[in-house]
């Protein structure tokens, strides 16, 4: 009796039960659209960092904070993150200065604050987004996978109980087969989790960054800032 089995991959999937092979097929659906998310989001969030790197340079370097803010706000460069922090923040103190006698008052600043607040909040969660799919699929794609194991295995277990004389050979292709889903749970998840973990670092060094320039935009316009200048930029 010939009781040799095709064992390689393209084999053991087309063989597998109509379940296994659907499992397979999500699980390939989830790895695909992952790493187009990665790759989305290495792009993007390097474009991010360039932008956020020139702008930082060029705002030190400034001496005219009007002149930046009219050169900023005609930028429509989608990465520049912090930029647009800049221009709301300093948008909303100038239309403030029009409105107090007071140099710099703490409604002023509060109001300058909150604005770039909620552009810092935009920013994120447009960085952010896709992030949770990375996630959902690091998280439950080896449990589809064993799922697809544990009922590949189940049928294979069926058929030996048709089988007078059960042997590893009778029953290793069927095991194998389901075995592949599992691999393919593993292949899924484990980049979306490394990927994730590295934006999630990338964008907590981001948040920082963003975080310490409102700060120091603050301390600048509280400390140098008269409403006269700001009369032009608004």
């Amino acid at each position: 009796m010939d009781v040799s089995h095709d064992l390689s991959l393209m084999a053991l999937i087309g063989e597998a039960s109509f379940l296994v092979q659907l499992v397979m097929a999500i699980l390939l659906g989830m790895s695909v659209m992952s790493w187009w998310y990665i790759f989305q989001k290495i792009f993007a969030l390097r474009e991010t960092v360039e932008q956020t790197n020139s702008f930082e340079a060029e705002f030190l370097a400034s001496s005219n904070l009007p002149a930046l803010y009219e050169k900023t706000a005609r930028s429509q460069d989608p990465s520049a993150s912090l930029s647009r922090i800049f221009v709301s923040g300093f948008r909303e103190f100038t239309k403030r200065s029009k409105k107090t006698e007071k140099p710099v008052s703490a409604a002023r600043l509060d109001g300058t604050r909150r604005a770039m607040r909620a552009t810092y909040q935009r920013e994120m969660d447009r960085l952010e987004t896709n992030l949770s799919f990375l996630a959902t699929v690091g998280s439950v794609s080896p449990y589809i996978g064993l799922f697809g194991t544990v009922w590949g295995i189940m049928n294979s277990f069926r058929g030996l109980a048709n089988v007078g004389q059960a042997t590893l050979a009778s029953v290793a292709p069927g095991i194998a087969e389901a075995l592949v889903a599992t691999a393919m749970g593993l292949f899924a998840a484990i980049p979306a989790v490394i990927s994730f973990n590295h934006f999630v670092r990338n964008l907590e060094r981001l948040s920082t960054r963003f975080d310490s320039f409102m700060e120091e935009l603050s301390n600048t316009l509280q400390a140098e800032a008269e409403p006269e200048q700001f009369e032009e930029a608004a």
